[in-house]
């Protein structure tokens, strides 16, 4: 289980991304996140796994506090939690193989990773997983030849060399379109539904979030301001989460 409790962050600037954030994932739900544009969407997906440091509240997994871990036990802990990005992240220039195996660098000895020496084990689990997301035969091209769903593949494909209980994908369809969005969520469902990895998820269209997601929470200003079952967000709920003048747009 995963417990958000009074999860705040406030940059710098004076910016308060996150409000007293605080709710519950069980283990093997898929949640999809919502929300408007900075509503804290991003930062509160890279506060759980802590790329970002929240400035008070609790992140707690299966018993284990992460907001209380040193810097070298949480490198450990984000082993068994993957992170799937908007803009991919990769190492454009680099052979696919190369960029899913960068996946396993907490894995391996430390001299290795700096020479990118992986074993043959770990090269065999690279190809499998470019496999199950259609890719093997694009194992060492470069990533930059790669369309933007299959480059957002490859980033799925190097979050499962990690072996994760726990997938944090932020807005993985953003800069997609409507086929290509469907395709990657499939491929989250799949993890979701075969392998029972929990799944958060943020997105933007609603008919998105109904078609995959088993529970939603939104954000509005960094507040929680909803948390129930997609078929819940009526017109009400749509316009108190992004506004009264919003209006529903889908994505076929």
């Amino acid at each position: 289980m995963l417990k958000i409790e009074n999860l705040t962050k406030t940059y710098p600037n004076g910016t308060q991304a996150l409000r007293n954030v605080s709710f519950e994932v069980q283990d093997g739900e898929f949640l999809a996140v919502i929300g408007l544009s900075g509503s804290g969407k991003s930062t509160l997906l890279r506060c759980i796994n802590r790329l970002i440091e929240p400035t008070s509240g609790r992140v707690i997994w299966n018993g284990t506090e992460l907001t209380a871990l040193s810097s070298s036990d949480m490198r450990k802990m984000r082993r068994q939690i993957g992170m799937i990005f908007q803009q991919f992240n990769l190492v454009k220039r680099a052979p696919v193989i190369t960029n899913v195996l960068s996946g396993r660098l907490g894995y391996v000895n430390p001299f290795n990773s700096l020479v990118n020496y992986f074993s043959p084990a770990d090269k065999q689990r690279a190809l499998d997983n470019l496999d199950k997301l259609g890719l093997r035969d694009k194992a060492y091209v470069r990533a930059d030849s790669l369309s933007g769903g299959q480059q957002q593949r490859v980033g799925i494909a190097r979050a499962l060399m990690q072996e994760p209980q726990l997938i944090l994908a932020d807005e993985p369809v953003a800069s997609l379109d409507p086929v290509l969005a469907h395709s990657i969520l499939k491929y989250l469902e799949q993890m979701n539904k075969e392998s029972g990895m929990t799944v958060l998820c943020s997105l933007h269209f609603l008919d998105l979030v109904h078609r995959y997601a088993t529970r939603a929470i939104a954000l509005k200003d960094g507040e929680l301001v909803f948390e129930g079952l997609p078929k819940e967000i009526d017109d009400a709920q749509f316009k108190a989460i992004y506004g009264q003048e919003a209006e529903r747009v889908s994505i076929v």
